[in-house]
């Protein structure tokens, strides 16, 4: 029983650790700004 716990103790530890693996989150100004670039008007 104890070990299970030691192991989603850790498994959560691991998880806090790695979060936002894809770099920090954009403004929705940036976003518009790509979206624009991308997406020209006609």
């Amino acid at each position: 029983m104890s070990h299970s716990k030691r192991r989603e103790e850790n498994q959560w530890k691991i998880r806090k650790q790695t979060q936002r693996p894809h770099g920090k989150i954009k403004s929705l100004a940036q976003y518009s700004a790509e979206y624009d670039a991308e997406h020209p008007k006609e």
